[in-house]
């Protein structure tokens, strides 16, 4: 119980963590990637969180 209720916690920030990175620090970023990243983050809070880290934040 406790485990499943850390991980929906996680994957809830890492999920808004994305939207809000997306919205406020992507500018240059096109309307259909950023579509495309909250829906990614929505659907796959902490896969895509590992994802968005690696391949938009670390350039």
């Amino acid at each position: 119980m406790a485990f499943g209720l850390l991980f929906g916690l996680v994957g809830l920030v890492c999920a808004v963590w994305i939207i809000y990175d997306v919205f406020t620090n992507q500018r240059k970023m096109g309307d259909r990637e950023k579509l495309l990243w909250i829906v990614l983050a929505i659907v796959f809070s902490v896969i895509t969180a590992i994802f968005y880290y690696f391949l938009v934040k670390k350039k």
